[in-house]
């Protein structure tokens, strides 16, 4: 329904701007191109629209949730939705009114959050409440049927009923079974915290032959940053403990978004980096490119390249400068360093020696936004093994380090404090503004020494 929504906003944002009664009321020119030059177009907008909405939670919320919620999670889904259509129209060399463009985005938010409040009316009729209410048994320990119980009540009173308590410790699983064709339950919610295996199965294997859903609470584990996921892995199944985002389209798109803005960045800057690969070529002896092994995704050891910025005996010269490294902990940092040549200084104070790093990227061995990678070296010696963590995601060539004041941060904890920041409330969203504020600090220099 979304996404015919939004094919449906598509078709009236170029009706708006191709009509010409209303074209002549707003002041504008009549739009000449007919829409059939554009139908192409809902083979992209069509799947793309729902897996943007589910990229940002749209789906993943109750029914009845809070409305500010819904609209922002709606307004970025329309804007990625804006951009997509910016992004093709560009790639497709397409010309249209920048209304058009514009007139997608706000229609197509409208249309879908009317739906939303259509939707959000219905579902508090009598007869909708009814037929969306399930209802539950809880088996397990007392004390734990109690705290789900409460939970389950603060949480969601409206959507839940919860019709009985039963503790298998207690009792047999055959009063589960009359409790079942007593009070006609839509699932069974049991607790295996503190449960004996073997009576879990017994439960498990009654709701089976009943045809009930059973939910089994698997919170056997305290963990403090993992968050548990259930797999299928070759008929096998598995609970899986995660510290790191989790496969979704969202990370899909962020890899759509590290290929294209590569390919992108090489394009728009060839010519100025054929210029400041001659400069460097130039104005010191030795290779245009510096070529180092850094830790990878996980720790695996991969080459980056760079414009070369110091002189070419500058990794044996560390050794020397050790005793006036700035930075606390297993890296190396030094704002003042002598081994930086004159146009090396000026390509750091702008990351024009980043640059080069878009082939990693294309390389899938770096993305645009993440932890930015260390020396091999510098990673074996990392003494606390949380740090480690960093290396969870791939690195990237810009992260929270660099947008809040890059080489002013002097302790490694706080640079390592802001990439498992990064890493736990990663979202697209938080790539794209990263992205985004990096951009005047690259141009100003801002941060660099």
């Amino acid at each position: 329904m979304d996404a015919c929504l939004f094919a449906v906003a598509f078709w009236l944002a170029h009706v708006l701007r191709a009509n010409v009664d209303i074209a002549n009321f707003l002041g504008r020119v009549p739009e000449d191109s007919s829409f059939e030059t554009y139908v192409w177009m809902y083979l992209i907008l069509l799947p793309a629209a729902p897996l943007i909405l589910e990229a940002q939670g749209f789906y993943n919320r109750p029914m009845l949730y809070s409305r500010r919620t819904t609209i922002w999670a709606l307004f970025k889904a329309c804007l990625f939705m804006t951009l997509i259509l910016v992004l093709v129209l560009f790639l497709a060399k397409l010309l249209i009114a920048r209304w058009v463009v514009i007139w997608f985005g706000g229609i197509s938010f409208i249309l879908v959050l009317a739906k939303e409040e259509l939707v959000r009316l219905m579902s508090k009729s009598k007869l909708a409440q009814a037929q969306a209410r399930r209802r539950f048994i809880l088996v397990g320990p007392r004390d734990e049927t109690s705290d789900m119980r409460a939970q389950l009540k603060a949480k969601s009173e409206e959507a839940i009923e919860i019709l009985a308590e039963l503790n298998l410790n207690e009792t047999h699983v055959e009063r589960l079974v009359e409790l079942l064709h007593e009070h006609s339950v839509n699932g069974v919610i049991l607790s295996g915290r503190h449960s004996n295996f073997e009576q879990v199965e017994e439960v498990i294997h009654a709701c089976e032959l009943e045809g009930v859903e059973a939910w089994l609470v698997a919170d056997f584990f305290k963990t403090q940053i993992s968050r548990a996921s259930f797999d299928d892995y070759f008929g096998w199944p598995v609970m899986v403990f995660r510290a790191t985002p989790e496969a979704s389209w969202e990370s899909v798109l962020k890899l759509l978004v590290d290929y294209i803005g590569a390919v992108l960045l090489l394009i728009l800057s060839a010519i100025p980096l054929v210029l400041v690969a001659l400069l460097v070529k130039i104005t010191s002896p030795g290779p245009v490119l510096f070529r180092q092994q850094r830790s990878g995704l996980n720790g695996q050891p991969f080459t980056i390249y760079k414009f070369r910025t110091m002189v070419t005996n500058a990794e044996q010269l560390q050794a020397e400068l050790a005793a006036m490294n700035e930075m606390s902990g297993p890296v190396f940092k030094l704002s003042r360093d002598p081994r930086i040549t004159p146009i090396g200084r000026w390509l750091r104070k702008f990351s024009l020696d980043e640059f080069p790093q878009l082939v990693n990227v294309l390389r899938g061995e770096m993305s645009l936004v993440g932890p930015r990678p260390l020396p091999v070296g510098e990673v074996k010696r990392f003494h606390d093994l949380a740090h480690r963590r960093r290396l969870s995601v791939k690195p990237g060539l810009t992260c929270l380090w660099q947008i809040s004041g890059r080489n002013n941060v002097s302790d490694f904890k706080d640079w390592v404090r802001l990439d498992l920041e990064y890493i736990d409330n990663w979202s697209l969203w938080l790539d794209l503004k990263i992205l985004w504020r990096t951009v005047p600090i690259v141009l100003t220099g801002a941060g660099a020494k």
